[in-house]
């Protein structure tokens, strides 16, 4: 039997404390992220980088997008070392504050026409400092989630970890179509946009009074607190005891942030930009991409406890490869509801399997006592090699096509067949039991050499 009883109330309350604290910080901190990328796809390029041709306007605009991605592993290094040292909650509580700030900040930005070059340094600087923070999030949320849960309800739990991110993008998708549609185009460009940074202040404020209330992890306390087993550098730890994880995690999520931030991001810069499809549209599409996320992503965790996380892994990312050119596809035929089903495709049913059960595969990889740096470090790595860079990449090689999607089709679709090959071959057995057939754990990667 796992050394968590799943039948004890007492664990299961705690773990649904904890997946409800992970699941409502993750909402507040992806909010102000999200918020960032849509309104730079947008309007950022006329507000911040004026005097380009359109098309270089927009390839500034992703690369400061992709700066917070840069800062990510930073943040991850940060957070994770002194969240190995004193323990999650704290680190996921500085995380909020500092990602409610900097959001608010960009809404108080000057822009291009006010104070010159000076706007799009700050831009960037603030942007940093948002990668920075959403840097220590992943780790923390996650770790709270499964290392409070049972063992063979860890990918239920940890999913919630990712519903939260959805709901983030949901919110963010919502405040910005509702401002898009209760303003006029020159109103949205002077001051409509700056509305979703401001709001973050009290979507923080609300993440805040639910996370500072939950419990350090157990396994923390009981690892590093009682024991005392605490790593003199947690990340050079968990580089020399498990090297080859921080590979496997980003192989693994090639798939996740290259069909995300395509959808997301760049489709509606492109559909907007490239194919004059109506901006509210394409923020209607990104919006319920959102809503269907939010029950599909626990439902996937829990199947992945009873089937294992592999085969719910690789159908995702099989699914993301055959759903490449038909996202496409269906942005060239301006249809609304043919748009919205290659959306749905790609993000839900290509991208939320692969995301449900990333939690406890990749912290059961790494001891508890380095485990916030290790897969933390290795999470934000991948973020910002692929991640961020996603719309950047994509607008070249339209750029490159001469205006057409073909190469930005085959970046997407081989992305998800790099992480489905990867996955099949680490995302585990598929369960994990003892000699009379219990279930030990969901199926982490390598789990009884990371214990």
């Amino acid at each position: 039997m796992s050394k968590y009883e799943s039948g004890q109330p007492s664990q299961q309350l705690s773990a649904g404390r904890a997946a409800a604290a992970s699941f409502a910080g993750a909402v507040m901190d992806w909010y102000d992220f999200f918020v960032y990328g849509l309104v730079a796809a947008l309007v950022f390029p006329r507000l911040f980088f004026p005097g380009n041709v359109s098309s270089v306007g927009v390839l500034l605009t992703f690369a400061t997008f992709g700066v917070g991605f840069i800062a990510r592993p930073l943040g991850g290094v940060v957070f994770g070392h002194f969240g190995d040292k004193i323990g999650r909650k704290a680190m996921l509580v500085l995380t909020l504050v500092l990602m409610g700030l900097a959001t608010a900040s960009i809404g108080l930005l000057p822009t291009y026409s006010q104070v010159g070059i000076v706007a799009p340094i700050l831009l960037v600087a603030l942007r940093f400092v948002q990668g920075f923070a959403v840097g220590g999030e992943w780790g923390g949320a996650a770790l709270m989630a499964v290392e409070h849960s049972p063992e063979e309800r860890r990918g239920f739990f940890g999913s919630f970890v990712q519903v939260g991110s959805s709901v983030g993008l949901l919110i963010a998708t919502a405040v910005v179509s509702l401002i898009d549609l209760l303003t006029t185009e020159q109103q949205f460009l002077e001051w409509g946009w700056r509305i979703p940074f401001l709001l973050s202040l009290l979507v923080v404020w609300g993440g805040y009074m639910i996370r500072r209330n939950v419990d350090e992890s157990p396994e923390f306390v009981a690892e590093v607190k009682v024991v005392d087993h605490v790593a003199k550098v947690p990340l050079i730890e968990a580089i020399k005891r498990h090297p080859g994880a921080f590979l496997k995690i980003i192989g693994m999520r090639l798939a996740e942030l290259v069909s995300f931030y395509t959808v997301t991001v760049f489709a509606l810069s492109y559909g907007s930009n490239n194919l004059g499809i109506p901006r509210l549209s394409l923020l209607t599409a990104t919006l319920l991409v959102g809503i269907v996320a939010i029950p599909l992503i626990p439902a996937l965790g829990s199947l992945s406890d009873r089937i294992g996380r592999r085969p719910v892994y690789v159908a995702g990312a099989l699914i993301g490869v055959v759903g490449a050119f038909p996202l496409f596809w269906a942005l060239q035929t301006h249809n609304i509801v043919l748009i919205t089903l290659a959306f749905v495709l790609v993000a839900n049913f290509g991208h939320d399997p692969v995301v449900a059960v990333q939690q406890p595969l990749f912290t059961e990889m790494f001891d508890p006592s380095f485990r916030y740096s290790g897969a933390g470090v290795a999470y934000q790595l991948a973020s910002a090699i692929t991640g961020g860079f996603t719309p950047l990449i994509a607008a070249s090689l339209v750029l490159y096509n001469g205006g057409g999607y073909r190469y930005v089709a085959m970046y997407l679709a081989g992305a998800c067949l790099i992480s489905a090959v990867v996955g099949l071959k680490w995302a585990g057995p598929a369960k994990l039991t003892d000699a009379d057939g219990e279930v030990l754990i969901g199926n982490s990667i390598e789990s009884s050499g990371s214990r």
